[in-house]
C-alpha cells in the first residue's frame, strides 16, 4: 500500500518499522493513537501521512503543527532523509511534553531530519514562519483555527496542507466566514469521504493582498 503512494526505499520502511514498533512501544504507557487504530496502524497512520508529500513534493522544511505521535511530520521527515534531501528538515511543533518526548526518541533511533519545539504554535511559528516551505497538521482542530495558525507561515509563501475526515465541506464553509484562501481539495486514497485540503493566501475576510 505504501509504494501505492508514494515509492519508498526498503530502507525507507525499515525507518519505518523502527518508527511504528516504537509507538507500539510508548502506546502501552500514555495514548498516542486511539487502540481502535493500532491494528491498522500502516494503513490509517502510515499510509496516510504519505499522501502529504505529494501534493508538495519540491518542499524541504516543513513544520507540523500538533504533531502528537507524529502524524504526519515524522513520516515527512523519514521519507526525506531516505531520499537524501539536503537541507531536508521537519519542524514537529508539540507542546505536549510526553509526547515531545516520544518525538525525540524516533528521531534519535530512525536518524530522521526533525527537530521538536515542545511549546505553543503560537509562540513558535513566528520564528519558523520565514524558513518553512509547507506547512502540515492531522487531527489538530477545525479549519477555521488551522487557518488562524497558519495565517503566518501563508504569508510568507507557504501552503497549508490538512487531513479533514467526512464533515470538511461543514468546515471549509465554516472557515470562509472569517478567511479568505485558495483551496484545491483532493480525495484521500485511503478513505474516499475525507479530503486533503491544500490552502495557500490565507488571510482575514476582507484583508487586502499579503499586506
Amino acid at each position: 500500500m505504501l509504494h501505492d503512494i508514494c515509492p519508498v526505499s526498503r530502507e525507507t520502511v525499515e525507518r519505518l518499522s523502527i518508527y511504528v514498533n516504537l509507538l507500539l512501544h510508548w502506546q502501552k504507557a500514555q495514548n498516542l493513537v486511539a487502540p481502535s487504530t493500532l491494528s491498522e496502524i500502516w494503513r490509517r497512520h502510515v499510509a496516510d501521512s504519505l499522501q502529504i508529500l505529494q501534493l508538495a513534493p519540491d518542499a524541504r522544511v516543513w513544520a507540523d503543527l500538533g504533531s502528537g505521535a507524529g502524524f504526519p511530520g515524522l513520516v515527512t521527515a523519514i521519507v526525506l532523509s531516505g531520499r537524501g534531501e539536503a537541507g531536508a528538515c521537519v519542524h514537529l511543533v508539540e507542546s505536549n511534553q510526553r509526547k515531545a518526548a516520544f518525538l525525540r526518541a524516533v528521531i534519535r533511533e530512525t536518524g530522521c531530519p526533525a527537530q521538536v519545539h515542545a511549546g505553543r504554535i503560537e509562540d513558535v511559528s513566528a520564528s519558523l514562519s520565514g524558513e518553512v516551505e509547507a506547512v502540515s497538521a492531522r487531527a489538530l482542530a477545525d479549519l477555521s483555527q488551522l487557518c488562524a495558525y497558519v495565517e503566518p507561515f501563508s504569508a510568507a509563501g507557504a501552503p497549508a496542507i490538512f487531513h479533514k475526515g467526512k464533515n470538511f465541506r461543514d468546515e471549509v464553509t465554516q472557515a470562509s466566514h472569517a478567511w479568505d484562501f485558495d483551496l484545491v481539495q483532493t480525495v484521500s486514497l485511503i478513505d474516499p469521504d475525507s479530503r486533503l485540503l491544500t490552502l495557500r493566501q490565507i488571510r482575514p475576510r476582507g484583508a487586502t493582498g499579503k499586506g
